[in-house]
């Protein structure tokens, strides 16, 4: 089984898919479409992401933190998508 380590590059990998799923999300917030819904979901995969690189990081502000976020996501996508 492969594990998740600082410096390799599914690290580094992941951590530009959250860097990515951010901004793209963001945006697609900010225009303010139809589709905007959908910026929770990329703002959701960019926390998760970034969660789980703060653990490997064992930088614990940054997991409670993207944790938050992630938390925020879900009521993001709860609102704007499923009700």
């Amino acid at each position: 089984m492969y594990t998740l380590q600082k410096g390799t590059m599914p690290f580094s990998v992941l951590k530009w898919v959250g860097t990515a799923t951010g901004v793209i999300g963001a945006f697609i917030l900010a225009l303010n479409l139809p589709l905007s819904g959908w910026g929770w979901v990329l703002f959701a995969t960019s926390s998760l992401c970034w969660t789980i690189a703060g653990m490997v990081m064992r930088d614990y502000s940054l997991v409670v933190l993207q944790s938050a976020f992630f938390i925020v996501d879900i009521v993001g996508i709860w609102r704007w998508l499923i009700i």
